[in-house]
């Protein structure tokens, strides 16, 4: 193991699936200015995979776009439109990692994100809650996750314009990850 993987308290090399009824991935976005709406989506899947070396491991999540939630049905029936997501056309985002290294107080991975049909890199900032057994004989595993990303980037460049200047959708979006995952019995 490296340096790096010795220092994460309890680190287990091996094959996690996220337990998706305890994550969560949800955004913040900018509205109208002056506050931030939340939202978060319902269904995804993933695989990490924690190696022998940071640089050995992996992630792959696979987020289905038309489970968005904003607390508000109509919201998310116009963000589901050709307005924003379009998800009728691209149902499913994807981040695949390229990298992983240490960094700041935790871990970076590197990886691109797919939205729209359209693929970037993106750096999430990593922290790593811990590994340990759970109540059911098995071993878990705990990350938080966070990046910011300009929508724009993806196609999703909606501009609605305030008269008094500004916009109604901010550029900037914050994605924040909650992670749990469980290790996968060879």
């Amino acid at each position: 193991m490296t340096a790096a993987t010795t220092q994460i308290p309890g680190y287990i090399a091996g094959v996690w699936d996220i337990d998706t009824a305890h994550s969560d991935i949800s955004f913040s976005v900018r509205h109208m200015m002056v506050s931030k709406v939340k939202g978060r989506f319902g269904a995804f899947t993933g695989e990490i995979t924690t190696g022998e070396t940071l640089e050995s491991s992996s992630v792959s999540v696979t987020i289905d776009a038309t489970s968005i939630d904003t607390n508000q049905e109509q919201r998310d029936a116009h963000i589901r439109s050709a307005d924003f997501f379009e998800t009728d056309a691209h149902p499913q985002w994807t981040f695949r990692s390229t990298a992983v290294r240490a960094g700041g107080e935790g871990l970076l991975v590197d990886g691109d994100l797919t939205i729209k049909g359209v693929t970037k890199p993106v750096t999430l900032d990593v922290e790593v809650g811990g590994f340990g057994p759970d109540a059911y004989g098995g071993t878990r595993a705990g990350f938080t996750a966070t990046t910011t990303i300009n929508r724009n980037d993806f196609g999703v460049d909606i501009s609605m314009p305030l008269d008094g200047g500004g916009v109604v959708v901010g550029e900037k979006v914050q994605i924040s990850l909650e992670i749990e995952a469980v290790l996968r019995n060879a």
